[in-house]
């Protein structure tokens, strides 16, 4: 089969496709034909050795997918040949054929494209259990999303406003704000041009964000600090900036406020019941149409370098596709 593959660390740009054997079946498991492919900021991390995971070499990298079923284990149940489905792995995603855990993979809605299925599985299950499961986000409270026009960044602000929040997002530029807006987003920040704090403090009339959604980590982190309201909640998400940031705890003290963090990933291991509560409400609100993917764009596996490079220099919004 057609895959990309990894054989030792580099850059993006000289990933290539190769063929390789396909994978095959063991126990509890499914085939996956792939129609589409998600790309991610960790999937450059991972190709230069620079994630937390380090696979062995050779590895095929890609963490999302969607695609057709096209073989089950015998012990399988309730997934057949033939199946649409989505489904997150920790590799091989980026391959015409890829074998996962049949407990990482769930039948698509009827409506949903295979584009839009391998945008889903890992951004919208992290932003409702970011918002839903950690921060209690309420209807009618004040919510700021950083980042908004990215994919984590979409779905967060799409799901706060499905669970009634007022929404502010920031972004960089008009084009990304745009994005945020159709979204759902009822205030616009440019980050790169405006004060978020002063802006976040006038849109609420001085009373803060209750929820503040921060994949970007640094000096946003820093800043939102400053705009949280009395018993807020700073949901820590990631650190696209770079740099981790550190907080006084007396500054939590003096705003009985939270800092919550969220790694999805765990719940597999600690709280495995919240997983398909989360993609049934998901795809609930999928069906209401409430949420839905956005697509920058779709490319073909060979052009994996320009995609990842694109995605890499901020110069995309929402999610980045490959079709095998």
């Amino acid at each position: 089969m057609r895959a990309v593959v990894v054989d030792r660390w580099m850059e993006p740009s000289e990933l290539r496709v190769g063929e390789v054997e396909a994978p095959k079946l063991w126990p509890g498991t499914v085939a996956v034909d792939v129609r589409a492919a998600g790309c991610n900021f960790f999937d450059i991390l991972l190709c230069r050795g620079q994630y937390q995971m380090k696979p062995p070499f050779p590895f095929i990298p890609g963490a999302e997918a969607a695609g057709v079923v096209s073989e089950v284990a015998g012990d399988v149940r309730g997934i057949a040949v033939g199946d649409r489905v989505l489904l997150s792995v920790p590799l091989g995603a980026f391959a015409e054929r890829v074998v996962a855990p049949a407990k990482a993979v769930w039948k698509m809605p009827a409506q949903m494209s295979f584009e839009e299925g391998a945008a889903f599985p890992i951004v919208y299950p992290t932003s409702y259990a970011a918002l839903v499961l950690r921060a209690q986000l309420r209807a009618g409270e004040w919510l700021l999303v950083h980042a908004a026009a990215g994919g984590v960044g979409i779905a967060a602000v799409q799901i706060g406003k499905a669970l009634g929040a007022r929404v502010i997002a920031t972004a960089g530029g008009p084009d990304k704000l745009e994005v945020a807006r159709a979204a759902g987003a009822d205030v616009l920040i440019d980050y790169g041009r405006e004060d978020f704090v002063a802006r976040v403090k006038e849109a609420t009339g001085g009373h803060g964000a209750d929820v503040i959604y921060d994949s970007v980590g640094g000096d946003v982190f820093d800043q939102s600090m400053k705009c949280i309201a009395w018993s807020g909640r700073l949901l820590v998400i990631g650190f696209a900036g770079g740099r981790i940031p550190e907080v006084k705890a007396n500054r939590i003290l003096l705003k009985n406020i939270s800092v919550v963090g969220l790694h999805w990933g765990a719940y597999a291991q600690h709280e495995p019941e919240r997983i398909p509560e989360t993609f049934a409400a998901l795809f609930r609100l999928y069906d209401e149409a409430s949420v839905r993917p956005v697509i920058f764009g779709s490319h073909p596996l060979e052009a994996l370098p320009d995609a990842l490079a694109a995605l890499g220099g901020r110069k995309t919004y929402g999610k980045v596709i490959v079709t095998p």
